[in-house]
């Protein structure tokens, strides 16, 4: 006699590089998504040290655990190998990687650079392998719910849109950090605070037919926060574009560094009918919970309830709803499904590539001065 009871899909082995038992994002969105489903299992950590690796699997559960990536990425039991590492060693590490043939979720940016971001991805795609970054914002179930809103005629047809952010706080620093202030780096106020503002725009409302920029550096001197020490950025603080969408419609965004009272998100999407808005504390919409409001007409915008379907879409993420790695782990229960089923939900590398593309487009407007194509 045969069961009718279907056998569970394996568990996707997830090997995470860049793990420290104590701070920095994979412990705060990587670890706590990845335990909360059940379609993944932690198999390997690696991190700079033998020492904390070992502390990291200790913390963390995991026995395998290394102070050489390549060791990482060999594993046997290893299908998708996430980067959680600073982004100049993005692509020496997504290389390894995928040169051994694993699926692989980079965290954003994807590289330093535009090219940094073309050369994994004909890589990745060479080698004919699954891969993910982490642009979680268009996972998130208010993002959803305005696609779908606007999808169904809510606002009209859309006229303008309007994003108004803060990044980091601009006058003190953590030692961590400290290398975002180097705009050879490629992690700063652009990349990452503008970057995934840019890209959730884009995911609802397409790309950019053209744009002009200008950016600026306000606070040239930075203190880290742990020794006093004063020093000297190179990275722009203050991004500002207006550029024209594939639709027509006009945008403008600025995204600046925090100042005392500063709207931390303020993002509007104006129509022939209806506006709809989201609001959240910083401009980094995939960590901080959104608020949608909605308004047709001439009435004054009331906050819209996203509908269960949409916040419910991964149970077993609930617990998670409103800490930074909700979205993260949305993007992990999507990935999986797409792998399973051959979709493309969650953005790749491709997307990535996109994204770093509208930033070069950026720098070479607000250095030129010049209206460019995006």
């Amino acid at each position: 006699m045969t069961s009718s009871l279907a056998m569970p899909e394996p568990a996707l082995g997830v090997g995470i590089v860049g793990v420290s038992p104590d701070r920095g994002w994979a412990a705060t969105a990587h670890i706590p998504a990845l335990h909360a489903l059940p379609n993944y299992q932690i198999r390997a950590l690696s991190a700079h040290t033998a020492e904390s690796a070992r502390a990291a699997g200790e913390m963390f559960g995991v026995s395998a655990v290394f102070c050489d990536h390549q060791q990482l990425v060999t594993q046997p039991g290893i299908d998708v190998v996430a980067v959680t590492v600073k982004v100049p060693h993005h692509r020496a590490l997504v290389t390894a990687a995928l040169a051994a043939g694993k699926a692989v979720y980079c965290e954003w940016p994807l590289g330093r650079d535009l090219d940094d971001a073309r050369a994994m991805a004909a890589l990745a795609a060479e080698r004919g392998v699954r891969t993910a970054v982490g642009l979680q914002a268009r996972q998130a179930p208010a993002v959803e719910f305005a696609r779908q809103l606007l999808r169904d005629g809510y606002a009209g047809e859309v006229l303008s849109t309007t994003m108004v952010g803060l990044s980091v706080p601009g006058d003190v620093v953590g030692q961590a950090n400290a290398y975002m202030l180097d705009k050879a780096n490629g992690a700063n106020v652009l990349t990452i605070a503008a970057g995934h503002s840019l890209d959730t725009l884009n995911h609802v409302l397409g790309e950019f037919a053209g744009l002009s920029a200008v950016s600026g550096l306000r606070r040239p001197v930075i203190t880290i926060e742990e020794t006093g020490e004063q020093v000297v950025k190179t990275a722009a603080d203050q991004i500002a574009v207006i550029g024209t969408l594939t639709s027509g419609a006009t945008a403008s965004i600025h995204i600046r560094e925090a100042v005392a009272g500063g709207a931390g998100l303020l993002w509007e999407i104006n129509g022939t009918s209806g506006t709809l808005r989201i609001t959240a504390d910083a401009a980094v919409p995939g960590i901080y919970p959104l608020t949608l409001w909605g308004a047709h007409g001439q009435d004054e915008p009331a906050e819209l309830a996203v509908p269960a379907a949409l916040t419910r879409k991964w149970p077993a993420l609930t617990s998670l709803e409103g800490t930074p790695a909700y979205n993260v782990g949305r993007a992990y229960a999507a990935f999986a499904a797409d792998t399973g089923n051959g979709t493309h939900t969650v953005p790749d590398f491709a997307d990535a590539v996109r994204r770093h593309q509208v930033i070069a487009a950026i720098e070479t407007s607000a250095a030129t001065g010049e209206r460019v194509k995006a």
